[in-house]
C-alpha cells in the first residue's frame, strides 16, 4: 500500500538517497530542503505526485506554512522522517562560537520540535501514524570537538522518548540513529576517512525498508538501522 511519507533535509546525503528509494517502492514523498537549486532539482526530477519545497526548520514561519500546504495537498502523513540536521566545525566547546552552537541546537533540536507541532495535529486527528526522529551515534554516546551535536542529537532521543509517553493509541514516535554513512557531514568531522562507509545511496537500500517497518509496537524506542 503506498504511503505518504514526510521527509526533511530531502536534498542532499541521506535524505536525498531516502527520496528515490521511497518512491521507487512506490511511495509519495513530500520533502524540504534548503537550497532553492536542489529543491528545483528534486521536482523536476521526480514530478508528481511528490513534492519538494525550500523550507528552513529553524524558522516558525517557515514550517508552518509547509505543513499547512503539504497536509491540505496530500493529507496527514502516515511515516514522518526528521532527518535535517547541522554539525558544528570541529573544535572544543570553548571556542565553538554562540552563533554556531544556536544553530546546531536550533536545528536539530527547535527544527524536530517545529515540524512536530505543525504535522502532528492532523496525525493525532487521522490516529494514526509513525515519526521517525533522526539521532546519531553521537546522540548515545561521546566524541571531542562535536559537542554540541552531541548534545543536540542527545536532546533528540529525550524528546522522542518523552513525546512516546504523551502520544495516543496508533501513533508512534521512535528515535532512529542512521548509523555512519559516508556525507559531506562525515567529511567535516573524519576527513578522507569518510570514504570508508557506506554511500547514502547504498544505506538507503537497508534504511528504507527499515523505516517503513516501524510501527506502534516501536513506540519510545531508541533503534539503530540495521
Amino acid at each position: 500500500m503506498s504511503r505518504t511519507i514526510v521527509l526533511t533535509g530531502a536534498t542532499r546525503g541521506c535524505g536525498r538517497a531516502l527520496v528515490d528509494a521511497f518512491a521507487s517502492a512506490g511511495h509519495t514523498v513530500v520533502g524540504c530542503g534548503t537550497r532553492p537549486e536542489l529543491v528545483e532539482q528534486l521536482r523536476e526530477t521526480m514530478g508528481a505526485p511528490h513534492s519538494f519545497s525550500t523550507v528552513d526548520v529553524a524558522s516558525e514561519q517557515n514550517v508552518e506554512a509547509w505543513a499547512g500546504k503539504a497536509v491540505k495537498e496530500h493529507g496527514a502523513p502516515d511515516l514522518l522522517i526528521n532527518n535535517a540536521g547541522v554539525i558544528n566545525r570541529n573544535a572544543p566547546l570553548w571556542e565553538v562560537p554562540e552563533e554556531e552552537f544556536a544553530s546546531v541546537l536550533g536545528v536539530n533540536v527547535g527544527g524536530t520540535a517545529r515540524i512536530l507541532r505543525h504535522f502532528l495535529p492532523p496525525m493525532l486527528a487521522r490516529a494514526s501514524g509513525v515519526i521517525a526522529n533522526f539521532s546519531s551515534t553521537w546522540g548515545r554516546t561521546t566524541s571531542p570537538e562535536v559537542a554540541p551535536y552531541c548534545a543536540s542529537k542527545w536532546a533528540v532521543e529525550g524528546l522522542t522518548q518523552a513525546l512516546s509517553q504523551e502520544l495516543p493509541s496508533g501513533l508512534a514516535a521512535v528515535a532512529v540513529n542512521p548509523g555512519i554513512i559516508h556525507t559531506e557531514m562525515l567529511e567535516s568531522c573524519f576527513g578522507g576517512g569518510a570514504a570508508g562507509y557506506p554511500s547514502p545511496e547504498a544505506w538507503a537500500k537497508r534504511a528504507a525498508p527499515f523505516l517503513l517497518n516501524l510501527s506502534t509496537k516501536d513506540n519510545g524506542r531508541s533503534v539503530t538501522v540495521g
